[in-house]
């Protein structure tokens, strides 16, 4: 069984659904410190052929809470944005409303949030791996990096451990392998599609592949990587 875990990001981009997409199941890594400046709260959007840092509002977060432990504050705004900046995207009518039902959650747990979000654009893409959330799975929680990683993985019975490729500097092949468990990771492809006859701009949240694709081109760059 093929294994990812990271932690929930917020509309992240295409990479981390190619992960989902390479995968068997999916640990939602909720019960790790939130990172101030990272990933889990901001993305970027295209807002007149330029890259626009959308962020999701936080209430008292910190580098000392787990991302579990943080609450989310106000979102309005950011639907503003999107309905400015895709207005006239192919797909826009569609993909707004997936983003829509996700802004107006009622739901402050940051971490849930940010699940349930998650789950639905998985939905929409046709990814439909088994689904865990870390917090929630019986393991030792003193255990920090790797070694809670192997943990994870058995117990959840993985026989692969799959990772972004900025993992690399993280984990050791050969600790997987005393383990039991291959190591790989994913590389995604260099890959461009149409944003309204401009400069492509790349890496941005999956907002931006969904307004701009069908389900079946979404379906087709999914499959846009490599395993190493």
């Amino acid at each position: 069984m093929k294994l990812a875990i990271m932690q929930p990001y917020f509309f992240p981009y295409l990479g981390y659904f190619q992960l989902i997409h390479a995968v068997d199941a999916f640990v939602v890594y909720d019960d790790v410190n939130y990172i101030k400046g990272g990933w889990v709260n901001r993305n970027y959007i295209l807002a007149n052929g330029d890259r626009r840092l959308i962020t999701l509002p936080l209430q008292d977060a910190s580098p000392n809470k787990l991302i579990n432990q943080v609450e989310v504050g106000s979102q309005h705004k950011i639907l503003q944005n999107l309905r400015h900046c895709y207005g006239k995207a192919p797909h826009f009518n569609v993909v707004y409303l997936i983003i829509e039902d996700i802004l107006s959650q009622t739901e402050r747990n940051l971490a849930r949030f940010l699940d349930y979000q998650l789950r639905l654009i998985c939905g929409y893409l046709s990814l439909s791996p088994q689904w865990h959330i870390s917090s929630a799975l019986d393991k030792d929680n003193g255990l920090r990096g790797q070694d809670k990683i192997l943990t994870i993985c058995k117990e959840l019975s993985a026989a692969h451990y799959i990772n972004m490729s900025g993992g690399k500097e993280l984990y050791d092949r050969n600790t997987f392998a005393r383990n039991g468990l291959q190591l790989s990771f994913i590389q995604p492809h260099l890959l461009s599609y149409r944003q309204l006859n401009k400069p492509f701009v790349p890496n941005l949240s999956i907002i931006d592949v969904m307004m701009f694709n069908s389900r079946e081109q979404c379906a087709r760059l999914l499959e846009g990587y490599n395993l190493v």
